[in-house]
């Protein structure tokens, strides 16, 4: 079969693929939009009088919209391009970062975070398009490249939103993301030329294609363990603002800081996805990134029940969760937009969808089981269980031939 003659990439020119640099901020600017909030939960909760769990939900509900959402973008994008559903997302964004900033309730803030989650196209979609771009084993490559600029967003956007809360005021940080969504809207309109090559007839042929994917094996070993060892990640993030500021009494800047630690790991992490993963396969990738996952969680557990407590027993070990992600996800994404070549976009965003879900339903469960906890041990035990149920979802591939 005769591979497609693409146009090389030229910065700010419409017709051609997008720079690199275009689809590095489009997914940093989607982690930023939860990271650089986190330090300021305990904020906005004084702000509308409302319970620590009541501001958790900011993470937890942003993460479910999220997850719904993503199984609807990726057959929009497979049906009419990943040019038109980016533009339509990133003005969704700015008006609700800045309805959000001006929210006068609890209720109407949640309700506006949530149409913040509408971001969350820009990492579906970017992955969509390296994929359009090159073969699989490249796309992890890529994949890794893009994660690895993209990663420095979880170590910078906590101080940064910390420190603006702290100088400015909570509604700082979502000042700063309305900025940084109107750089991206001009940016998607200037630079991401079109990339789709393929067009499913209808809405309809798209979404009868979910059936098609979930019956695939090796999908399911893929997304599991995505979702699974991202898990840990995503359980970190929403339970960890309560025991800095709980348990551990510290300030937001200072708890910004601390959040960056997962970010050092996943920067080192795709690095080497970016290195490697076209030498080592993709398959490799994933067990070892989980599986470095689990050694981390595992000996966050330990250090709790031998009795040693202090912020760095569960921030200093998180680096190697970050590594393990930075490791795993790339080439497990890579891996479930290879089981059909005709539905990229839908595999990416159905991915998506159930590793964001799962993370949803974690961050909340975070915030259960650490009401009137002293010390960091549920959130871990909940931590070592998703990443065991990774390792677990890797022993499916091993014999899995994906039948579609």
């Amino acid at each position: 079969m005769t591979e497609i003659s693409r146009p090389k990439a030229v910065f700010l020119n419409p017709r051609t693929p997008p720079h690199i640099g275009t689809l590095i901020l489009m997914a940093g600017v989607s982690a930023a939009t939860m990271n650089i909030f986190l330090p300021n939960l305990s904020a906005v909760a004084e702000h509308y009088n409302a319970t620590p769990a009541q501001a958790q939900l900011t993470v937890s509900l942003y993460l479910a919209v999220s997850g719904v959402m993503q199984l609807v973008i990726g057959p929009l994008a497979d049906r009419y391009g990943r040019r038109p559903i980016l533009l339509i997302s990133a003005v969704i964004f700015i008006l609700a970062s800045v309805a959000a900033s001006f929210a006068p309730t609890m209720g109407t803030f949640l309700l506006c975070r949530m149409l913040q989650a509408v971001i969350a196209s820009a990492i579906v979609l970017s992955r969509a398009i390296v994929r359009d771009m090159v073969p699989a084993d490249q796309a992890a490559s890529m994949i890794g490249y893009v994660t690895m600029a993209m990663s420095l967003v979880p170590m910078l956007a906590p101080t940064f939103g910390g420190l603006l809360g702290e100088t400015f005021g909570w509604q700082a940080s979502l000042h700063a993301l309305s900025l940084l969504g109107c750089l991206v809207l001009f940016l998607v309109w200037r630079d991401l030329g079109e990339t789709l090559q393929v067009r499913q007839a209808t809405m309809g042929a798209q979404l009868r294609a979910y059936p098609v994917l979930l019956k695939s094996g090796r999908f399911w070993g893929y997304a599991v363990a995505a979702a699974a060892t991202s898990g840990a990640f995503f359980c970190f993030m929403g339970g960890a603002p309560i025991i800095g500021s709980r348990v551990y009494h510290l300030e937001p800047s200072t708890l910004g800081l601390y959040m960056a630690a997962p970010g050092i790991g996943y920067l080192v992490g795709n690095f080497l996805s970016g290195r490697l993963s076209g030498k080592v396969g993709i398959l490799k990738m994933v067990v070892t990134g989980n599986m470095i996952t689990l050694a981390g969680v595992s000996v966050m557990v330990l250090t709790s029940l031998i009795g040693i407590h202090s912020p760095l027993t569960i921030f200093g070990l998180m680096p190697l969760v970050g590594l393990g992600n930075g490791l795993a996800l790339p080439s497990a994404s890579a891996g479930m937009m290879s089981v059909r070549a005709d539905l990229i976009g839908s595999a990416s965003g159905l991915g998506a969808a159930l590793t964001i879900g799962g993370g949803a339903a974690l961050s909340a469960l975070a915030g259960v089981v650490l009401t009137g906890a002293t010390s960091p041990l549920p959130l871990q035990l909940v931590m070592l269980g998703s990443a065991l149920i990774g390792v677990v979802a890797l022993l499916s591939l091993r014999g899995a031939r994906g039948r579609v």
